[in-house]
């Protein structure tokens, strides 16, 4: 058993129907799993909808206010019920124009997007020499007031893995690095984007500034064109390399966000539900497919899924947050508007739509036998048990914040971070059999938490 288990985490989406249907399950949750791995239609459904009826969900703007009715509307439409709108205030940014040009010694354009939470160059743009930082180490070494008058460019080394660990390496050059940069002097700053491929798709992505550091203009240039600024700087010979940057993005200060909410009613009303989120916004340069649509699809079908097998013993809470991408606006809103009230536990689709590997939580000492038999359940879908403790996504703050049971479904990110966040992120990347695998695999864990009567945590 355990050499097909290798196997199917290794082999292609295509091969796991076999593996699945080895074992024949009488109850009616394995059943709803099963089927779904064949031929759930419903996740794809509200990622195609909405990336086709409502596209790009920057946070707090009119394009997300859309988004959330036209969620409403879907869930309405399936039978979930206490279907709301959750509003809360955010500070808006939102991008202008975008250009940046070599001016000296290799004059030529790049493609380059602005970092959000960033200010702008005015549109006249500035001119500058550029410094070269091949990692972020190297920025943070540079002596303070070293950048003064100049434009940062900070690179690295970003390579894909299957569980993502390479933006944990790469993320801190957009994370911070613009923040570095402008408190050590430099105008403005550009990073290579925190990506793995070799498109001319920069990688926008949200920044900030330490206090008391005003912000200052950054942007992405795409993988490519950083190879090439690097190229430059090596042929330059020394000589001073100078760019013209143009970026106009705007602050609209405070503006409206919401957090879409719905459930499946469990029969017990006294029992904590089970939490399963994903966020509903997204970046403006692409239609927010995989980052997170298919996140909302996955989790909605996984609860339509355990209703269709019957009423469960707990209630199951879909949260579509808002605002995500440009600080976990929506969730926080979330956790602030409802702590007092505790949550069995929590779980996130937000890693695309590939396929599930490993299965993770944070019971694995506390509740052994539940642990046991969710890692067991779903195995047949090619899932490997772990022993890394899970922490959740990035839209479950109430469970941390509770310090409450967490389950991360761990989404194989191999080619993720070559569409995250870029133009490139559309519905035509998403693998249907990967998506109906994710459904699969959600239906089983989320029914059997949602008919579990004991304390998930086990403490």
């Amino acid at each position: 058993m355990h050499k097909h288990l290798l196997a199917a985490v290794a082999a292609t989406s295509l091969a796991i129907p076999a593996l699945a249907h080895a074992d024949h399950h009488e109850d009616p949750v394995s059943g709803m799993a099963d089927r779904a791995l064949d031929g759930d239609t419903i996740a794809w459904d509200f990622v195609e909808g909405i990336t086709t009826e409502v596209g790009p969900r920057q946070p707090g703007t009119p394009a997300e206010a859309r988004g959330r009715a036209w969620a409403m509307d879907w869930l309405n439409a399936r039978g979930f019920a206490n279907v709301a709108d959750e509003p809360f205030p955010m500070q808006t940014w939102v991008r202008g124009e975008e250009e940046a040009r070599v001016t000296a010694p290799f004059a030529q354009g790049m493609h380059i997007t602005a970092l959000g939470n960033t200010a702008s160059t005015g549109p006249e743009g500035i001119e500058a020499e550029v410094v070269y930082f091949p990692s972020y180490a190297d920025l943070v070494a540079a002596p303070e007031g070293s950048l003064a008058g100049k434009i940062a460019f900070i690179s690295h080394d970003m390579r894909p893995t299957q569980d993502g660990s390479g933006y944990g390496f790469a993320g801190p050059a957009r994370w911070t690095g613009p923040g570095v940069a402008a408190s050590k002097g430099a105008v403005a700053t550009v990073i290579r984007s925190i990506g793995t491929e070799n498109h001319r798709t920069p990688h926008t992505g949200g920044t900030s500034f330490p206090d008391g550091v005003e912000p200052t203009p950054a942007g992405a240039l795409s993988n490519p064109d950083a190879d090439n600024l690097e190229r430059m700087f090596a042929r330059a010979q020394g000589r001073p390399v100078t760019m013209h940057l143009t970026l106009t993005p705007q602050f609209l200060g405070e503006t409206m966000s919401g957090n879409v909410v719905g459930e499946i009613t469990g029969t017990d009303p006294s029992l904590p539900p089970v939490l399963v989120a994903c966020h509903l916004d997204s970046w403006d340069l692409g239609t927010g497919a995989i980052d997170d649509a298919a996140g909302c699809g996955i989790v909605s079908a996984a609860a339509l899924n355990v209703a269709e097998a019957g009423q469960p013993l707990r209630t199951i809470r879909v949260l579509m947050a808002g605002a995500e991408e440009t600080g976990l606006w929506g969730s926080e809103a979330y956790s602030a508007a409802h702590i007092d009230e505790p949550i069995a536990v929590g779980l996130e689709s937000d890693f695309g739509a590939d396929r599930i590997w490993r299965f993770e939580s944070n019971f694995r000492e506390s509740n052994p036998d539940l642990h046991a038999r969710l890692a067991q359940a779903i195995a047949r879908f090619g899932v490997a048990n772990s022993t890394n403790v899970a922490t959740g996504g990035a839209d479950i703050n109430i469970s941390r914040d509770q310090g409450g049971a967490i389950i991360d479904l761990q989404q194989d990110g191999t080619r993720y971070f070559e569409l995250h966040h870029t133009p490139d992120d559309t519905l035509d990347k998403i693998d249907p059999a990967q998506l109906r695998q994710n459904v699969a695999v959600w239906t089983q864990v989320v029914g059997l938490l949602a008919n579990e009567p004991g304390d998930i945590l086990g403490e």
